[in-house]
């Protein structure tokens, strides 16, 4: 039986500035089960972001329910949700965030490291996987960034995570890269069996996945499976 990953009910988020409140969230229900690829589609200023960031406990929601590996979210003590966020969840942002000072190699090292693990043959195999066996010894600034987007893949792959949130992943490539980025994301889902999250506002991107959500005004309008 799969597991839910995430599962929300009449989730809100809002913001106060100057006595205006402003809805980003509007009672969002919403169930993600292990092995799904949902990418979460709509225009700029629709909530998307601010929903991967809310379900993965990166933003605090303003009241509703949020349950994450079958927990209430709040449940989680701080240590607890930054442990989870080094060992079973992994994400993936438009602009990669490589520190540039390390190698490919010591950049996804060093996320095992913060997670107190070890285990250089994991290195290995996602660096194959990946196609950068060969860039290993290089610098972010000698990389393209479709290889640098590679290298932040791999570096939220290295614990093993149960679930990837990926927001914008293509958003800083051209067309070529983007597509190569989404055939790899699906190859995870599909071979990996890897739960990923997906914040687009590319609606051609939907069919790497099976399932999309359209968000409109903080609002899921669409939820619909991917047929293939």
């Amino acid at each position: 039986m799969y597991m839910r990953i995430i599962e929300t009910k009449d989730l809100h988020k809002y913001y106060y500035e100057n006595h205006v409140k402003t809805d980003v969230l509007n009672g969002i229900n919403l169930s993600i089960n292990q092995g799904e690829f949902v990418s979460v589609v709509g225009p700029s200023g629709s909530g998307k972001t601010t929903l991967l960031y809310v379900l993965s406990g990166l933003e605090k929601k303003t009241k509703g329910s949020i349950k994450l590996f079958e927990k209430e979210i709040e449940e989680y003590s701080d240590h607890e949700m930054a442990r989870l966020r080094q060992t079973k969840i992994g994400f993936i942002f438009q602009f990669y965030n490589l520190l540039p000072n390390l190698t490919v190699y010591d950049n996804i090292l060093l996320a095992q490291v913060l997670a107190n693990n070890s285990n250089k043959q994991r290195i290995e195999e996602l660096l194959n996987y990946v196609g950068l066996a060969n860039f290993r010894n290089y610098y972010p600034n000698q990389l393209s960034g479709g290889m640098q987007q590679r290298v932040a893949i791999a570096r939220a792959l290295v614990n093993n995570p149960a679930i990837i949130f990926a927001d914008e992943p293509t958003g800083n490539l051209d067309v070529k890269n983007g597509l190569a980025i989404m055939e790899l994301l699906q190859k995870l889902n599909q071979e990996l069996h890897k739960t990923i999250v997906l914040v687009t506002h590319n609606e051609d991107l939907i069919k790497y996945g099976t399932r999309y959500l359209r968000l409109i005004d903080g609002v899921i309008i669409d939820d619909e499976i991917i047929s293939k």
